[in-house]
């Protein structure tokens, strides 16, 4: 459950509960593309067990902070804007996850702690078409054999360039 800080007392019991402030950084779980990033993840954390995760992009870190309690692995949140990560590091703090999720400023996958941490067996990107069109093949270096990349952000009329850029790095759809 994704709530406010104003939603406190929803809470429901032995469920993995996530607070978020609306701030400048994308991602309340509210929007479409967030939540089924959220419900894939929920699916894919019921089939495999992952070890070792990267946000790429992740603004608010609502899909770091989802990984990191529902799948109890180690996150690595980047954003390209500064700002994000301020946001992102609160919203850490706030939900108690600093010894999980390791935050960073990197221009899709450029920074330096990108790279080190690589493979990832779970990668989840929610960003726009184009950059993950154009950031398949560094997704396909960064991906761990048999690893799950969940991204979305897309319009329904994007669905088949970002999908055939996938595929080119023998990437396939579930």
């Amino acid at each position: 459950m994704v709530h406010g800080r104003h939603q406190r007392q929803l809470k429901r019991i032995n469920k993995h509960n996530i607070e978020i402030e609306a701030t400048n950084a994308f991602g309340t779980g509210e929007h479409p593309t967030t939540a089924g990033c959220l419900l894939a993840l929920q699916f894919m954390a019921q089939q495999k067990t992952f070890t070792n995760g990267l946000d790429l992009g992740c603004g608010s870190a609502v899909l770091a902070l989802a990984a990191a309690k529902l799948c109890r692995i180690k996150m690595l949140a980047v954003d390209n804007d500064e700002e994000a990560v301020a946001v992102a590091r609160a919203h850490v703090h706030i939900n108690g996850l600093q010894h999980y999720i390791t935050l960073a400023v990197s221009e899709g996958y450029k920074a330096a702690i990108v790279r080190k941490r690589k493979p990832y067996d779970l990668i989840l990107a929610n960003i726009f078409a184009r950059p993950l069109a154009l950031l398949a093949p560094q997704t396909y270096r960064h991906l761990a054999q048999g690893g799950v990349a969940i991204v979305s952000g897309l319009l329904t009329t994007q669905e088949a360039q970002v999908i055939a850029a996938h595929r080119q790095q023998k990437l396939r759809l579930l």
